[in-house]
């Protein structure tokens, strides 16, 4: 298996010929190729097989809402009691949906509603907890606000209360591997979804971080999710990907996601990572507390939309967006 990555560049002084990346600011001429040999060499972008270089091309359709002519903050909102960085803090339906009404007024694209935790180590809880956690703030928000709503869960009966109020988009982290009932809502409720990687259960997932190449393998779980989707009658068109990263993953392995994580866009989806206040943040910018993550948090994530990711999954939304207009300021 081979995968390219486009070495992208911004500017209005390019080489004829260049290319722009998913039709935003940044191009490229050339790519790297990287293979199951664990080499990579250089090859001119007109080299690149022509299906994997139209999806490079190729702007993305909008989903829920959001077009791609623009980098986007999702914002989080854990309705947990155990959630990593802010479990239990926003339990009451009040805090929840004052929090959600902050990020808004910061510039939020999309928030994401999540009512049970996925850290590494956490265990599943019964659809009907997390609909009890849920279905209140869901309404609530899908009622009030205009900024569409996203639910982070693995479960069909939990995604079809949230679509019922309003939401417009569900976020899986398990790929939609865990409900066999999920695929076919989607489908006929006709909502984006977010297929993102990782090797196992929440609980047992960092026990499974072993991968001969993690770039080859997250790419290739990917690309056969999105597939096996397909066939299912979830159109790619329907399909934003995340490469899970701290998801069954060191330390090393997120590196080498975020230093490669432009071949994900030879799958023909919008990308979406979520980095916010994770453990090897913490590792490499010393900072113990996960509230404290917020400047390396950052750091990564712009280094992310240079590589053209177009969607940030973050706790620090003000912060982020602040960052993020500035960053669009300067490449467009």
């Amino acid at each position: 298996m081979k995968v390219y990555r486009p070495l992208l560049q911004s500017g209005v002084s390019r080489p004829e010929g260049a290319l722009f990346l998913v039709g935003g600011p940044l191009w490229f001429t050339h790519a790297e190729e990287l293979g199951d040999d664990h080499e990579s060499r250089l090859i001119e972008a007109r080299q690149i097989p022509d299906d994997v270089l139209q999806r490079l091309v190729r702007r993305p359709l909008p989903r829920s809402g959001l077009t791609f002519d623009k980098p986007h903050v999702m914002g989080i909102l854990n309705l947990t009691p155990d959630s990593f960085s802010d479990g239990g803090k926003f339990r009451s339906v009040n805090a929840a949906v004052n929090a959600a009404c902050i990020m808004v007024k910061a510039g939020v694209d999309i928030i994401d509603i999540g009512g049970e935790s996925t850290r590494p180590g956490a265990h599943s809880v019964s659809v009907e907890e997390e609909i009890r956690r849920v279905r209140s703030v869901v309404c609530e928000l899908a009622q009030r606000l205009d900024t569409p709503l996203s639910i982070d869960t693995r479960k069909a009966e939990v995604a079809r209360l949230a679509i019922d109020c309003g939401a417009a988009l569900v976020n899986d982290v398990s790929g939609l591997t865990y409900d066999a009932n999920l695929a076919s809502l989607c489908v006929e409720r006709k909502i984006p979804v977010c297929v993102m990687h990782s090797p196992a259960e929440p609980s047992l997932m960092q026990e499974r971080a072993q991968y001969d190449n993690v770039v080859l393998s997250v790419y290739a779980f990917l690309d056969a999710r999105i597939r096996e989707l397909e066939t299912q009658g979830v159109s790619r068109d329907q399909v934003i990907v995340d490469p899970g990263i701290g998801f069954g993953k060191t330390l090393d392995h997120n590196l080498a996601l975020l230093k490669n994580i432009a071949t994900l866009h030879g799958l023909g989806c919008p990308v979406m990572v979520g980095v916010s206040r994770k453990g090897f943040i913490g590792k490499i910018g010393r900072a113990l507390k996960a509230t404290d993550r917020g400047p390396g948090s950052i750091a990564v994530g712009l280094a992310a939309m240079a590589q053209g990711v177009q969607i940030l999954r973050v706790h620090d939304v003000e912060a982020t967006s602040q960052a993020v207009r500035l960053w669009s300021a300067v490449h467009n």
